[in-house]
């Protein structure tokens, strides 16, 4: 019986010191949690400054193409290799 009791602390004591100190113990999973944390909140920051991005993106798209609509409209401006067509309404 005595035996059994040696061999079982010792059993306890061994898995208590992986569970504390070995591979995969606690201390790695906090510091693995706190890297994650970290990791979550940069990964927000750049999906909201991407966000911004392609914000601004459709804004310069949507400005060039009204300026070169109304340059077209207003000034008469066409491009290079295009041909500009009027059609005047017929006079009664």
């Amino acid at each position: 019986m005595k035996w059994v009791t040696i061999i079982l602390l010792i059993l306890l004591a061994t898995l208590q010191y992986r569970l504390w100190f070995g591979k995969n113990s606690i201390t790695d999973f906090v510091r693995l949690k706190q890297e994650v944390d970290t990791q979550v909140t940069l990964n927000s920051n750049l999906r909201q400054r991407n966000n911004l991005l392609k914000a601004d993106i459709h804004d310069l798209k949507i400005g060039l193409e009204a300026a070169e609509e109304r340059a077209r409209n207003e000034l008469g401006l066409i491009k290079e290799g295009e041909t500009f067509y009027r059609i005047l309404p017929t006079e009664n």
